[in-house]
């Protein structure tokens, strides 16, 4: 066993300097991310709406957070789950209405919880009006011009016009046929996502003009802020360059200074991150600053190294990005340190808050992620016939990685079910599989429904109160009748309720504004994190070692299952505890 009783006198090293009390709200803001076809159904088609989200907000507000951010509920197509968006200014009806959307808003609101709508700008639906018209006017036509339409090479334009591809899979470029299209001649478009997501061409004036607009529509129905997907994603190299890499949602370059936290979460070449997109969102602050009430953008940007990613939210940019780093790290404290002293060198000199995630729509979710036999690996979905997670040990450590993110100074974003505990759904047979990467790898890439499941709400209802008739889009494992939110409401020790505690005590300590700093004590422990944050010291043991506790500590917090012995003098491995430390 370690022992820290004896404590190094050094002071502790500074990593973070305390942010102002009087921030702007999102600074500090816990945000929840809500998936609409997967968190509630009202109407009982098994697709999770609008109406059905605005009847369970007393569940956010009871956990506490300040902000709900919707994926998208545009009229689309669905091609793939909403993010292939035909009208940025309408809701598809199999969510609702905008008159529903206004009652979500007003009721969320009333709550105290502002509301972030999902913006996909880098591409739209081929059934948006614009690539309608497109496709019947001319190559060289002012609407083609909209979108990215080449020649195709070779002597009868037959290939492609360049060799990048699609992050889904397969080639990033389809050609026009009068099967497909009802147009013969021959052009090319690309799209770094499905075929049916054709990318916008950004050095067009229109394109920025329009998105603009939509910005401006959403803003004046009231919403608070704008998570911008493929934020690195819309400005391409001068030329089209071929590129000999691979795109992927997760995985980038791993040749830079790795003390500036490059783990392979970020997505290089020429179609990423080029320096054009900076002045697109110098152009949407603007429009935001008209607006009163720290109106917000948070960018899905996979970028790295970190340096590269603070400059989305320099003083004239967006106001957050999503800290995927951390996220890709996994279950390994001295990387964890490396990334998260990163982060705030990083962000500090640029004047950001550090914006913390463990899971969301595209990932494996953490609590199964954590609970492989490599806790630092990132699989490309979970079916039957992998390696299939230790449930209990993956809870144990997502619990413990919660409370180490909700620990850290700046802003946190939950993703739907974390606070339930939930794991992947890693059976989900092919046939009932969505989304499109599933299918254009030919199920190479088991895909991204394992983590998009509908929620469990009543652990004795059908559908586990999904549903007013038990109707759900993807089946649901009859496990999670454990997880259901009803079985753990008012349950000490469940994950509902060591969310609940977490974030209360983290809002009353204003730990999101705090300070932070490395405990000395634990410099030479290898997995431990220990970070003090105002009077809060935050100790996570990610070994299997137990290690010694300060002896005049007084435990807040502790990340533990239901039934384990409550924290002493030692802190047992996977685990992270709160201290009040003097």
């Amino acid at each position: 066993m370690l022992d820290n009783r004896t404590a190094d006198a050094t002071a502790p090293q500074v990593v973070h300097e305390p942010g102002r009390a009087d921030g702007a709200w999102w600074r500090d803001a816990v945000i929840y991310q809500v998936y609409p076809r997967s968190f509630a159904d009202a109407n009982g088609d098994g697709i999770g709406d609008l109406p059905g989200i605005t009847a369970r907000l007393d569940h956010l507000a009871a956990l506490g957070v300040d902000a709900v951010w919707l994926s998208p509920f545009y009229r689309s197509p669905q091609a793939d789950a909403g993010y292939d968006v035909a009208d940025y200014r309408d809701v598809d009806p199999i969510f609702g209405t905008l008159a529903d959307f206004d009652d979500l808003l007003a009721r969320a609101h009333d709550l105290g919880m502002r509301v972030v709508v999902d913006l996909v700008p880098n591409h739209s639906s081929d059934e948006h009006v614009w690539f309608q018209e497109a496709l019947r006017t001319p190559p060289g036509s002012p609407e083609r011009a909209r979108y990215l339409f080449r020649d195709g090479k070779g002597a009868d334009g037959s290939e492609p016009p360049n060799n990048w591809g699609s992050i889904f899979g397969g080639a990033a470029w389809t050609r026009l046929t009068p099967e497909r299209h009802g147009v013969d001649d021959g052009q090319w478009y690309l799209h770094l996502f499905d075929t049916k997501q054709p990318d916008l061409d950004w050095s067009n004036p229109e394109v920025r003009a329009e998105f603009e607009g939509v910005l401006r529509f959403w803003l004046d129905r009231g919403v608070d802020g704008f998570r911008v997907d493929v934020a690195h994603g819309m400005v391409k190299a001068e030329g089209l360059p071929d590129w000999d890499g691979h795109v992927s949602m997760i995985e980038g370059t791993d040749d830079a200074d790795a003390a500036d936290a490059v783990n392979g979460s970020g997505n290089s070449g020429p179609m990423f991150d080029q320096d054009g997109v900076h002045e697109i969102y110098r152009a949407w602050r603007a429009v935001l600053d008209e607006y009163d009430g720290d109106r917000m953008l948070v960018a899905e940007a996979w970028v790295e190294p970190l340096s590269r990613l603070a400059r989305y939210v320099r003083p004239d940019e967006m106001h957050q990005a999503f800290n995927f780093a951390f996220l890709a790290t996994g279950w390994d404290a001295p990387a964890l340190r490396e990334v998260i002293t990163a982060s705030y060198a990083v962000n500090d000199s640029v004047g950001a808050p550090t914006t913390w995630v463990l899971s969301n729509h595209d990932v494996v979710r953490h609590a199964s992620r954590l609970g492989l036999a490599d806790p630092s690996s990132r699989p490309k979905g979970i079916a039957a016939h992998d390696e299939q997670p230790d449930e209990e040990l993956g809870l144990r450590r997502a619990r413990a990685a919660s409370l180490l993110l909700l620990g850290l100074p700046g802003s946190a974003y939950l993703y739907q079910g974390e606070e339930l505990g939930l794991p992947e759904h890693t059976s989900l047979p092919a046939e009932v599989r969505e989304d499109p990467a599933f299918f254009r790898t030919n199920g190479e890439e088991r895909g991204r429904d394992g983590c998009r499941v509908p929620l469990p709400w009543e652990a004795a209802a059908p559908g586990f109160g999904y549903s007013p008739n038990g109707r759900t889009w993807l089946p649901q494992p009859a496990s999670w009748a454990a997880y259901a939110a009803d079985a753990q409401t008012g349950v000490a020790g469940s994950t509902l309720e060591l969310y609940r505690e977490t974030i209360a005590l983290r809002k009353a300590e204003r730990l999101g504004l705090g300070g932070a700093a490395w405990e000395p004590a634990y410099a030479d422990a290898p997995d431990v994190i220990a970070v003090r944050n105002g009077s809060v010291l935050v100790v996570a043991n990610l070994g299997s070692t137990p290690v010694a506790l300060p002896a005049d500590a007084e435990v807040l917090l502790a990340s533990g299952l239901p039934g384990d012995a409550p924290v002493g003098a030692d802190l047992p491995g996977d685990t992270t505890v709160w201290l009040r430390v003097r």
